[in-house]
């Protein structure tokens, strides 16, 4: 019998918050309470005792490109960052567009310290023409179904897909949106800075139009959408007005586009530039009212490793991405929690309870209580620390928020039971 007592942290998930130890035998949470012992006692005294979080969106780059990523780098970044589960996206090299390569994936995750779970591509090779076949990767346990990376631009292809996974218990379909035609060279959001700049933008109306697309498809179905890493105003209100209208449609931001503007890519960091673009004030402000009311159900990091020789180049020469799998809690926390724009439980809830019944992870994003798996994580709310690039447990270095002073650090994960991160130190 494998024994632990996470002792002295405050109890904080979906039924409320209380000062409680947490008893884990054998993976499973079989008791919380006060003054708990036996097996072995970690201290969580000061910390919050919350469920794991869950990504929906992290790039692991494996297979193909190993050089910035590799599932056990990347599960690791996870784990340190208070991760239980993460979906890997499916645009590698090659694509993860069957079940031999799904099988792949999911046996390098088999013993990571983070359940890695995976997207399978819509299309064969992402290349937006024929579908892949969505049912085999299914039976292998895929629930979200992305050509991510690039748009389905052919309505006819999307529209089959949603049909298609009308038939599969809990598949979700997931888009990234933008028209193809309209961001072709672009840079950075189109507005007043890259005017300033003088630089090709990526317009938000690109975003706009296939959030529109996409949602009437979806009404059309009656398949289940889900939109990625959404950035701007009117997508975000699309969104809220389909809800109102009945269509299944769930969506995510990322911390980056709930605090930065475009106006970061005034220094020519290659670091800010990602796809889609950072956006306006006046989209950021939206979008934190989304993530507030629920409109917006995860955020999602999407982590996107690149090696530092390829993205230490010239702004228009590196390619677009961000980290985000060890910072993502700290920048909800310091930039979204602590001025009210979320409390606790609300960020929570985006973090991992959201995510996880998206990506039907029922063994994730589960309460704090006798009879659930044991996929916690120890968050300590008042540590300050500042972002040290080279510290990252990732292969890369291309995180926005280098020299970014953050509150709110992981202490512990326990993954099924086993304590995979101690005193902010991997163990294994």
């Amino acid at each position: 019998m494998t024994e632990i007592v996470l002792r002295g942290g405050r109890v904080v998930d979906e039924t409320g918050e209380r000062l409680a130890d947490v008893r884990v035998v054998d993976g499973v949470i079989a008791e919380v309470g006060p003054g708990l012992s036996g097996g072995q006692e970690v201290d969580a005294s000061g910390c919050l005792v919350t469920p794991g979080l869950v990504d929906l969106h992290a790039h692991l780059r494996e297979p193909g490109m190993e050089e910035a990523e590799t599932v056990e780098t990347g599960a690791r970044a996870a784990a340190l960052g208070g991760y239980t589960a993460v979906v890997a996206m499916p645009n590698t090299e090659p694509a993860l567009d069957s079940a031999a390569l799904v099988g792949h994936v999911l046996a390098l995750g088999a013993a990571a310290p983070c359940d890695v779970r995976v997207a399978g591509a819509i299309t064969r090779g992402r290349a937006g023409s024929e579908l892949a076949p969505l049912g085999e990767m299914y039976d292998l346990g895929v629930r979200i179904f992305t050509d991510d990376g690039d748009c389905v631009a052919d309505p006819r292809v999307f529209r089959r897909a949603l049909d298609y996974a009308r038939a599969l218990p809990g598949a979700v379909i997931a888009d990234h949106c933008e028209e193809p035609s309209l961001v072709d060279g672009g840079l950075m959001n189109e507005g007043e800075w890259s005017s300033r700049l003088g630089v090709a933008g990526r317009p938000a109306v690109a975003e706009d139009v296939i959030v529109a697309r996409d949602l009437a498809l979806a009404r059309a179905t009656g398949g289940r959408l889900h939109l990625l890493h959404l950035s701007t105003a009117d997508a975000i209100e699309a969104v809220r007005t389909a809800r109102s209208a009945g269509i299944h449609v769930t969506a995510e931001a990322t911390p980056h586009h709930l605090v930065l503007t475009d106006e970061a890519c005034a220094t020519w960091d290659p670091a800010f530039k990602v796809h889609p673009p950072l956006r306006t004030g006046t989209d950021v402000a939206a979008l934190r009212q989304a993530v507030a009311d629920g409109v917006v159900d995860a955020i999602a990091t999407d982590h996107a490793p690149h090696p530092p020789e390829e993205k230490d180049q010239p702004f228009g020469e590196a390619p677009s991405g961000m980290l985000g799998l060890e910072t993502a809690l700290a920048v909800v926390l310091t930039e979204l929690v602590a001025p009210g724009v979320l409390s606790m439980a609300a960020a929570l809830d985006r973090l991992s309870t959201g995510p996880a019944k998206i990506a039907g992870l029922q063994q994730h994003g589960r309460p704090v209580a006798a009879g659930e798996p044991a996929n916690l994580c120890c968050i300590d709310p008042d540590v300050a620390w500042e972002v040290d690039a080279a510290a990252l447990a990732s292969r890369a270095r291309n995180t926005p928020w280098a020299g970014r002073k953050l509150n709110g650090k992981v202490r512990h994960t326990l993954l099924f039971g086993e304590p995979v991160v101690l005193d902010g130190e991997a163990q294994r």
